[in-house]
């Protein structure tokens, strides 16, 4: 693939044949509503240009344990007997069988959890039919604080998002708080009232203006950036991962000079940073190695290796003899030209004002 390095701080690459969807974990993203993503993180992940591995933490795994267990409680404890989620629909391999889409829209996509259906809801080959009552999407979390107030905007954004793709009006966000302790053992966990809050919204009273506020701007987005290969600008901090594996892949000496010396003279004021704070310390350490080398030395004797050590820290002192060309002496006696060759070498500094 080839990559452009702009002066603007965006990256140009040819138009992306095949993407992937702006699904509603990214949706908010994009729209600069995510303060743990950015637009260029996104554009990377459209154009398959870089994501990054995914890997489960105890959190992604806690959401996979805990999610059917909220499911059924709402159905026990809200009356949702008719609740339906994907393995309803397509089975317990339901996202093998999607690739991680329920929409056929030809940009916008993603997964639902669970849906409450109206009475002419059906499935058949060609998709779903009929109408969804609403939406619900359930999140696990141990920030509470998050949740004082209300909803995560990039939260209530993804459930709008599919609820707007189902042509339905009303979201049901199901938020179950844990501690530290419940990550140990998710398939323990017991969902309840006491754990447990609902947050309803409609559609068309939270966001009057959802579509062409977000939908339509995230279109914009799309055709601007994924459809043009030209990226939002990135931020050198915020997106500082993608940055370095970018880098790594696709560097361009020619026109990203500029942006590996910015990033190298950002990494230098903050290694400088914690230089001033352990300057002392190294003096320190300095001063202590010169005197127990002294004593390492004065310890020798006629031995070929002097070592003592306490705790971590392991003192060796080794003798070694080696013969050094007279180089001196083979002028004089005219075989120096004779048994010397040249050799090239070169020197590379990089230094810091």
């Amino acid at each position: 693939m080839n990559v452009t390095w702009n002066t603007d701080n965006t990256i140009s690459i040819d138009p992306p044949k095949r993407t992937k969807k702006l699904t509603g974990t990214r949706f908010a993203s994009v729209l600069g509503l995510n303060k743990w993503s950015t637009p260029f993180q996104m554009w990377s992940q459209c154009t398959k240009l870089y994501e990054p591995p995914f890997e489960d933490t105890i959190y992604t795994k806690a959401g996979k344990a805990i999610e059917p267990k909220q499911i059924r409680y709402m159905r026990e404890a809200y009356a949702m007997d008719d609740l339906i989620d994907p393995t309803d629909v397509w089975g317990p391999d339901f996202f093998k069988k999607t690739w991680g889409n329920f929409f056929t829209h030809p940009v916008l996509g993603g997964m639902w959890d669970a849906l409450l259906p109206s009475e002419d809801w059906d499935r058949t080959a060609d998709g779903l039919v009929g109408h969804t009552d609403a939406v619900l999407e359930f999140k696990t979390t141990k920030r509470a604080e998050d949740w004082a107030e209300d909803i995560p905007e990039y939260y209530a954004l993804q459930a709008a998002l599919y609820a707007w793709l189902l042509g339905c009006d009303e979201v049901v966000m199901v938020a179950t708080f844990l501690s530290d302790g419940d990550y140990d053992r998710p398939e323990d966990f017991v969902v309840s009232a006491e754990n447990t809050a609902t947050f309803e919204f409609s559609v068309s009273e939270r966001y009057p203006d959802f579509e062409q506020a977000y939908v339509t701007k995230a279109l914009d987005w799309w055709v601007q950036h994924v459809e043009s290969g030209v990226s939002p600008e990135f931020d050198e901090r915020a997106d500082a991962e993608y940055l370095k594996a970018l880098r790594t892949n696709f560097l361009s000496p020619t026109s990203d000079v500029d942006g590996l010396l910015a990033e190298y003279e950002g990494l230098c004021d903050e290694v400088a940073v914690v230089d001033a704070l352990v300057a002392g310390k190294r003096t320190r350490m300095d001063a202590i190695k010169k005197q127990l080398k002294q004593f390492a030395t004065e310890s020798i004797g006629s031995d070929d290796k002097a070592t003592f050590s306490h705790g971590r820290v392991t003192c060796t002192l080794a003798r070694t003899v080696s013969r050094k060309v007279d180089e001196k002496a083979l002028k004089e006696a005219g075989l120096f030209d004779e048994y010397s060759r040249e050799v090239e070498s070169s020197r590379f500094t990089v230094s810091v004002s």
